[in-house]
C-alpha cells in the first residue's frame, strides 16, 4: 500500500454539498504508514457538525475497500471558518484570506446563466459608489466575461506596475478586471479548470486593487472549479444571489445558496432580476412568475434586496456601456430599484460585517 493509492481513494470521497474531492479542495494535510497503521489526518473548516462526521463516514467506506489486513485511522480537525472583514487579513486555517487594501469581498452569485447577474453586479457597482463608496468589480467569469463591455472599456487593457501587479481599468468610477480586456471579441477562452483557477487567483491576488470599501466578485454560472476556488481561498464577507421569478430558476439559486452555507459565507441578500415588466399604459405583467424571489428570501430568512423590473433601457445601457444605475433614478424604475438594492445591502453589510 502506497500513500498515493491512499490519496486517489481518498479523492472519490466528495466534500458535501459538492461535486468536488476532498483532496483537490485541500483537506487532506497528512497521510502516514507505520506498520499495518494508515493515518490520515483531515482539517475542516465549518461550524456546521454534520460535515465532518459526513466525510468521516465517507472516508471510513472508501478505505474500507482497499486492503483490509491495514488498520485506518482518521482523525478530523474541525476548525472556525476564517473571518472575513479587513483589508489586512492574513491567511487562516485553510488559506483564507484577505486582499490587501480592499475591507469587504462581496461574491455576485446566481446558480445559473440568463438572470442577469453581470447586469445586476455592474449596476450594484455604480448605485454604491454613488453612495460615497470606493467600489470594485472583478470578473470571474473567463468563458464568458461581459463586464469590460457594460462599462464601455472593452478597447481598453490593463499596464503593469513595478511590481509586476496588473494596473486595473477604471471607468465610471468603478476599478475593474476582466478577461474581456484581455481578449478581443471574437476570441475564446479555452482552458481547463486548475488554469482556470491560477487566472482567477492572479486576478484577485494580483491586481492592484489599491484601496476600496467594497470589491465585488462577479462569479460565472454554476458551482465549478472557479466559485469552489473562491470560496476555499477568499475570506469572502458574504455573498448576494441573482434569480429570476420562476422556479427554474429558483433551483439553481438554491444551489448557489446551498454552496456558500457549506463553506459558512453569510447570504447578504436575494435579488430579483426580470420581475415584472411595465408597459406604455402603465400595466404590469408577471412575464416570469410572480414573487417567487421574495418568498424564497422568506423562506430561507434572507434579506430580500430588491426586486428588478424588465426594462429595454437597461439592455440598451448595458450595450451603450453606460449601466442603468447611472440615470436619474427619478426618470428610471429600473435604477431606482438597483439604487433601493445597494442601500439594503449597505444595511446588511453594517449589520452584520462591521469593520
Amino acid at each position: 500500500m502506497t500513500e498515493q493509492q491512499i490519496k486517489d481513494t481518498l479523492a472519490t470521497v466528495k466534500y458535501p454539498g459538492f461535486s468536488r474531492d476532498i483532496v483537490s479542495f485541500g483537506l487532506v494535510k497528512e497521510i502516514t504508514l507505520a506498520d499495518q497503521l494508515v493515518t490520515i489526518n483531515l482539517q475542516v473548516q465549518t461550524t456546521d457538525p454534520e460535515v465532518p462526521e459526513q466525510i468521516f463516514k465517507s472516508c471510513q467506506q472508501a478505505l474500507a475497500q482497499l486492503d483490509d489486513t491495514l488498520t485506518y485511522k482518521v482523525n478530523v480537525d474541525v476548525q472556525a471558518p476564517a473571518q472575513a472583514s479587513g483589508s489586512t487579513q492574513s491567511a487562516g486555517a485553510g488559506g483564507k484570506s484577505g486582499i490587501p487594501g480592499v475591507k469587504s469581498i462581496i461574491a455576485v452569485a446566481s446558480g445559473k446563466g440568463g438572470v442577469g447577474k453581470s447586469t445586476t453586479t455592474a449596476n450594484l457597482a455604480i448605485a454604491l459608489a454613488k453612495q460615497g463608496l470606493k467600489v470594485g468589480i472583478c470578473d470571474c467569469d473567463l468563458y464568458g466575461p461581459s463586464i469590460a463591455h457594460m462599462f464601455g472599456a472593452d478597447e481598453q487593457q490593463p499596464s503593469a506596475n513595478a511590481q509586476d501587479q496588473i494596473i486595473p481599468i477604471k471607468a465610471h468610477g468603478i476599478t475593474l478586471m476582466s478577461m474581456g480586456f484581455l481578449l478581443s471579441h471574437d476570441s475564446p477562452v479555452i482552458v481547463r479548470g486548475p488554469l482556470a483557477t491560477r487566472y482567477i487567483q492572479q486576478f484577485l491576488r494580483q491586481v492592484e486593487w489599491g484601496e476600496l470599501d467594497v470589491l465585488l466578485l462577479d462569479l460565472p454560472p454554476g458551482t465549478g472549479d472557479i466559485q469552489l476556488t473562491i470560496v476555499q481561498t477568499v475570506a469572502l464577507d458574504g455573498s448576494v444571489i441573482v434569480t429570476t421569478p420562476q422556479e427554474i430558476a429558483l433551483i439553481d439559486a438554491r444551489k448557489a445558496i446551498a454552496m456558500f452555507s457549506k463553506v459558512n459565507v453569510p447570504i447578504l441578500g436575494l435579488i430579483e432580476n426580470m420581475s415584472y415588466f411595465v408597459c406604455a399604459h402603465g400595466e404590469k405583467y408577471q412575464i416570469f412568475g410572480k414573487g417567487g424571489g421574495e418568498t424564497e428570501a422568506k423562506r430561507l430568512k434572507i434579506p430580500f434586496l430588491a426586486a428588478i423590473p424588465i426594462d429595454p433601457t437597461t439592455c440598451e445601457a448595458g450595450d451603450f456601456g453606460t449601466p442603468i444605475a447611472l440615470a436619474d433614478t427619478n426618470k428610471s424604475a429600473p435604477s431606482e430599484a438597483f439604487h433601493r438594492a445597494s442601500k439594503q445591502l449597505m444595511e446588511v453589510m453594517e449589520k452584520d460585517c462591521p469593520q
